[in-house]
């Protein structure tokens, strides 16, 4: 099902919702340059489906989402939609964040306290942005294409996000999947892409608040999000898990959905 929520400042946020209206809530929250669609092989999972509300959300500017001027650098904005998600997801919703969606995690966080959440998921992700931000240290894939996926010119950025988008991975992904994740990425307007990494925020004391159960998934072969960002999130969590898919890049749940989907299951019933 398609759906949406109002989020800061009367932004509508696009929704994909799959499971019984009345299970306990899954909030997914992608990550830069991509949408809600990057789920799709959690929504479509039966043992998922028939224990849980799966809600992914479209982050502003992405997806199905409205494409607001400015806002992309503000804590209190990307709090705000989230917010709204989980309000409409319904109380004690685990949130699983993957990449830039950690941040916007953490923003929640932030502004609002973890009083909506009954757990978090980080996946691949990073919880600060800036320079000398261990919490978001980027990769050698990142840091390759960065420049170019930013330019306005598409002989410039598509080979770039082409790249990016084989590249992310470790591991064949369905052939559908795998030009889904690069249209999404095409579909975000290359002021957005710029616009999220306008930041320089740190996490250190947010993270240390965290009083919910939280679980740090990273693939040991992520060539996007450096192993140093899940390193932080471990450290600064109270009572966090990490754990590693071996050889894993940057998209479990795409790479090895079926491990990825009993990982996330065994923590949402232990939550």
């Amino acid at each position: 099902m398609r759906t949406e929520v109002v989020g800061h400042g009367g932004t509508r946020l696009g929704l994909r919702v799959e499971g019984a209206e009345n299970s306990r809530p899954i909030v997914f929250v992608h990550g830069w340059a991509q949408s809600s669609g990057c789920w799709a092989a959690q929504l479509a999972d039966p043992a998922l489906t028939e224990r849980f509300r799966l809600v992914a959300m479209d982050l502003r500017g992405h997806g199905a989402s409205d494409v607001p001027a400015t806002g992309y650098d503000d804590p209190v904005v990307w709090a705000d939609d989230l917010a709204a998600v989980l309000d409409f997801a319904g109380p004690g919703a685990i949130v699983v964040a993957w990449s830039y969606g950690g941040l916007v995690l953490t923003d929640h966080i932030r502004v609002h306290g973890t009083a909506r959440l009954r757990g978090l998921v980080l996946v691949g992700a990073i919880t600060e942005i800036g320079p000398d931000r261990p919490g978001g240290t980027i990769g050698s894939l990142m840091r390759e294409h960065m420049r170019a996926m930013l330019s306005d010119d598409p002989d410039i950025a598509l080979p770039a996000l082409t790249a990016f988008s084989r590249d992310m991975v470790t591991r064949p992904i369905p052939g559908t999947q795998a030009q889904a994740l690069l249209g999404a990425s095409l579909s975000v307007p290359p002021a957005v892409r710029s616009a999220l990494f306008r930041r320089n925020i740190g996490s250190e004391e947010v993270l240390a608040t965290v009083d919910k159960p939280a679980l740090v998934l990273h693939g040991s072969s992520d060539r996007v999000i450096d192993a140093a960002a899940m390193k932080y999130a471990v450290g600064k969590i109270p009572g966090a898990t990490g754990r590693w898919f071996l050889g894993g890049g940057h998209a479990p749940f795409a790479e090895t959905a079926d491990e990825f989907d009993a990982v996330l299951r065994q923590f949402a019933e232990e939550c």
